[in-house]
């Protein structure tokens, strides 16, 4: 049995890529039935997360053209469920700490690559409004997603 108060938190970043319409980027899990998210990463031990944001969007995406928008005031965390304990990043870890960004796509969508890195997170993608975000969370990133949806609505006027 994992004892979860020792274990840290990864240090992560966030992305809320803006596309037209002012809907947001959504990416399918590859290899997993119907899981929906936002792209996200590591951040590099030294790397500033505004850094980080664009690295970690090369990587998930293929691209890096957007600016930044704005940056969640807070840091925003969630746990592991149970059955990931021990088993995701290698037991490492009870959950992230996540530093969000609002970010504007400045591309086309044919600049969104998925196969850009040799082990794609994402096996499809789509616009959504920014609203439906907690609908496609799995349980255990629900609230932050609920959270995103609310604190970015300012970058998605109806």
């Amino acid at each position: 049995m994992v004892d979860v108060s020792s274990l840290p938190y990864r240090m992560n970043v966030g992305i809320v890529l803006f596309g037209p319409g002012r809907h947001v980027f959504v990416g399918k899990r590859a290899g997993i039935i119907d899981a929906w998210q936002l792209p996200q990463g590591g951040i590099d031990e030294g790397e500033a997360p505004d850094t980080a944001v664009f690295r970690e969007m090369e990587e998930e995406i293929g691209t890096a053209q957007a600016r930044i928008l704005g940056e969640h005031p807070d840091w925003l965390q969630y746990d592991l469920p149970p059955e990931l304990l021990g088993v995701a990043w290698g037991g490492k870890y009870r959950g992230q700490r996540q530093k969000w960004f609002a970010l504007e796509f400045l591309g086309q969508d044919e600049d969104i690559r998925l196969d850009a890195d040799s082990h794609p997170e994402f096996e499809a993608w789509k616009w959504v409004p920014l609203a439906t975000l907690p609908a496609l969370a799995v349980d255990f990133k629900r609230a932050i997603y609920e959270r995103l949806a609310r604190d970015f609505s300012i970058y998605a006027p109806d």
